[in-house]
């Protein structure tokens, strides 16, 4: 038998465990570091027993480990997105699934998306007040969802308000059931699990009206928007996917690409206001119609502030030889995102907001790793730097972000993500001479609304 060699960890009982990292989440894991060193063992929450790691190394062996050696994490977000769900899928069946939905990404259809992602921004923009102090996070929800309907559901019109009205919702509820387990009965709308089961009814059937509308689109083929390029894919046997993949992996692509993406662009205005001197030069930038510091930006922001606290992966071989470690089967290997981007071997003055670390190098896609990694890395990774680019390229360009001296925001957990405390507060005035005018809400044709 293989001799197992575990990293050492705390020895207190799972719910004193459980306590700690429910209660001190962002200054758990560096503590445990601190204690136990790069790698430690613990009791985890939904997890049950898991290897944290955070040495360069050790997370690439992981990345690019054979599915049949370690897969997706077994309780994870596929939990509430469904079973056709790229979070659900394993093995096989994810590389199939996968390969379906790579196309749009990248090339020319990212680039359609520029037009769309800057027009929601200008529209939603129009709103903000000058002078008083304002959340900037509900507006970046915002403009997130507005672009998912149009570039990925093709929704416009009647299914276009009721997803609008319907997906916040079910996006906030979701993410906190994502942490907790799912219940044996079902105790109908008085339940949270019946609530979130109900409201996915409700999104289910909006989806089915859209993909049948779609299929009776003559002009079918010359859309953008990722639900076309669905209805119109075709595994290798020639088999099209199913309606319920369909919604499943819709609702995969808003889950991974709403909130993160929106959180990220909050914690970008937070740092900016504290950072008068990266703010100065991004508006030089914008003005003169370059992109590096922004890009190098937006970077930064994604490892000084990731949304998201772990990726990881379940052994499902007889064991894992990981470097040092041997991990048996069935134990979680988790990836600390914080601690891997806090390394100071890795990132001189890793606690310094410094946005040229980057202008000059790309990240190392083993140790800069907000999107994750490996096979599982989000798909939609382009698309949402894409996004967050355009954003605050538009914002900087109509708008003066005032700088403050306020304290940093502290972090705050929305179940999936950690955001803002205070939402990533802005105070702004208008540019007196804007590059684009803003678009009148409700100008747009092209959605119909």
């Amino acid at each position: 038998m293989t001799t197992v060699t575990l990293p050492p960890g705390p020895s207190t009982p799972r719910f004193v465990q459980v306590a700690y990292s429910l209660t001190m989440p962002r200054r758990g894991m560096p503590r445990l570091r601190d204690r136990y060193g790069d790698a430690f063992t613990i009791n985890m929450p939904i997890f049950g027993h898991a290897v944290v790691i955070s040495d360069p190394a050790e997370i690439k062996q992981l990345f690019q480990a054979r599915s049949d050696v370690v897969d997706n994490l077994e309780r994870n977000l596929g939990r509430v997105l469904g079973p056709g769900s790229l979070f659900a899928l394993a093995g096989e069946e994810h590389r199939t699934q996968r390969k379906l939905l790579v196309p749009p990404f990248h090339g020319r259809r990212l680039a359609a998306y520029e037009t769309v992602v800057e027009e929601e921004t200008v529209r939603e923009l129009v709103s903000w007040p000058e002078g008083p102090a304002f959340a900037t996070l509900p507006s970046m929800m915002r403009i997130t969802l507005n672009v998912i309907l149009r570039a990925v559901f093709g929704a416009e019109g009647a299914e276009f308000a009721q997803l609008r009205e319907l997906l916040p919702a079910l996006v906030t509820l979701g993410s906190r059931l994502a942490v907790v387990p799912v219940p044996t009965v079902d105790w109908g709308r008085w339940s949270p699990w019946g609530r979130f089961w109900a409201m996915r009814r409700d999104y289910d059937a909006v989806v089915e009206r859209l993909i049948t509308r779609a299929k009776q689109d003559k002009s079918l083929d010359r859309r953008d928007d990722i639900l076309a390029m669905m209805v119109q894919s075709r595994y290798d046997d020639g088999s099209p996917m199913s309606h319920s993949e369909i919604a499943d992996e819709l609702l995969t692509l808003l889950a991974a690409g709403h909130e993160t993406t929106a959180t990220t662009l909050a914690w970008a205005v937070e740092r900016l206001r504290r950072h008068p001197e990266v703010l100065r030069d991004l508006v030089e930038e914008v003005d003169a119609g370059g992109k590096a510091l922004r890009e190098a930006t937006i970077v930064e922001v994604q490892r000084t502030r990731p949304v998201i606290d772990m990726v990881g992966r379940q052994v499902k071989a007889e064991s894992l030889q990981l470097g040092r470690w041997t991990v048996p089967k069935g134990y979680a290997v988790l990836v600390s995102i914080a601690l891997i981007h806090e390394d100071e071997s890795l990132f001189p003055n890793a606690q310094v907001f410094d946005p040229s670390r980057f202008v000059d190098a790309k990240p190392d896609l083993y140790q800069w790793i907000p999107f994750g990694g490996g096979t599982r890395r989000c798909l939609g990774a382009a698309f949402a730097n894409m996004e967050m680019e355009v954003v605050l390229r538009t914002l900087l360009r109509d708008f003066t972000l005032i700088p403050t001296d306020e304290r940093d925001e502290r972090w705050h957990s929305r179940g999936v993500a950690n955001a803002p405390a205070k939402g990533g507060r802005a105070m702004v005035r208008r540019r007196a001479t804007p590059a684009v005018q803003p678009v009148a809400a409700g100008e747009c044709s092209e959605v119909g609304r």
